[in-house]
């Protein structure tokens, strides 16, 4: 099975490593506690309460660039938050669950034992949000010494097929880097042909509030808009191994960078073979802009 399921009270089995290993992604349901989720939960509903008072993307991350993103068509009676960004930052909530909730020792059982921070942020479609990510691979908009990075993507709320799950291509972890850049423009996203063929090969990845998929930073994936008149919110912590050294700044540069939540720091560097263009770091609140200008013309 691609959908792999661990025993919620215990480190990962063998047999889940290794379907993580294989298909480049693993589903653990019940990786938090109903406290941590409920704790989420309700600290996310008042921000999108707060949003309902903007008109446009607002708060500041350490670059200036605002922490609150509001989708094209946000209003007060119906708001739109789509990103908040470096949630660690603000909230005590999100950063005891980003390092200090099973998470970081599941992610240990992947590429630890030594496991650091990079980065983290809240996706959120409310229902009928327009937004769509198009396909692509982390691993260009983070590059890294070696790729021993996972993408923890943490379900504030229930991930049904209709409310824009994550779709993903079982195995492209082991393939190549896909270029992200085209006709000179940093576009985020895979080309439309190769976007259409990993279409008609994907596997949504769904699943109750509390579960958590651990997503290979080379898996190729991508998501729909939400259809449903349920939200689809995320909590998204990118974590490496301790030796992976970034090659390009963070797109989300945050205090807490490179902290290590799991293990011991040794200092040491691992470097492995691979060749891609570096990444161009989002102006606006979130890469949303930079792929929904891909292919404007």
């Amino acid at each position: 099975m691609s959908l792999s399921q661990a025993n919620p009270l215990d480190s990962l089995t063998e047999e889940s490593r290794a379907a993580f290993w294989r298909d480049g992604f693993l589903v653990v349901e019940q990786a938090l506690s109903k406290a941590e989720l409920a704790s989420l939960q309700t600290e996310f509903d008042a921000w999108v309460a707060e949003s309902r008072s903007h008109e446009k993307p607002w708060g500041e991350i350490a670059d200036g660039r605002p922490r609150f993103d509001l989708e094209p068509g946000h209003t007060a009676d119906r708001p739109a938050l789509r990103r908040v960004n470096s949630p660690t930052e603000i909230s005590p909530t999100y950063d005891r669950v980003m390092a200090e909730s099973r998470v970081p020792a599941l992610v240990a059982d992947l590429i630890g034992p030594n496991v650091k921070f990079h980065h983290a942020k809240i996706n959120s479609k409310l229902p009928g949000a327009a937004t769509q990510v198009k396909w692509h691979q982390d691993f260009p908009f983070t590059p890294h010494s070696n790729d021993d990075l996972i993408t923890a993507l943490i379900f504030v709320d229930d991930v049904t097929p209709e409310n824009g799950p994550l779709e993903v291509l079982p195995g492209s972890h082991k393939g190549p880097l896909y270029e992200l850049w085209h006709d000179d423009r940093f576009t985020g996203a895979v080309d439309p042909r190769t976007e259409s063929e990993m279409l008609a090969r994907a596997q949504q990845c769904t699943g109750p509030a509390g579960s958590v998929c651990f997503m290979h930073t080379r898996l190729l994936h991508g998501s729909a808009p939400n259809r449903s008149q349920q939200a689809r919110t995320l909590f998204i912590c990118v974590y490496s191994a301790e030796d992976a050294i970034p090659l390009s700044p963070n797109p989300l540069p945050s205090v807490h960078e490179g902290r290590i939540v799991h293990g011991a720091r040794t200092g040491l560097v691992r470097c492995v073979a691979n060749e891609l263009r570096l990444p161009q770091l989002p102006k606006s609140a979130s890469f949303f802009n930079q792929q929904a200008a891909s292919y404007d013309g």
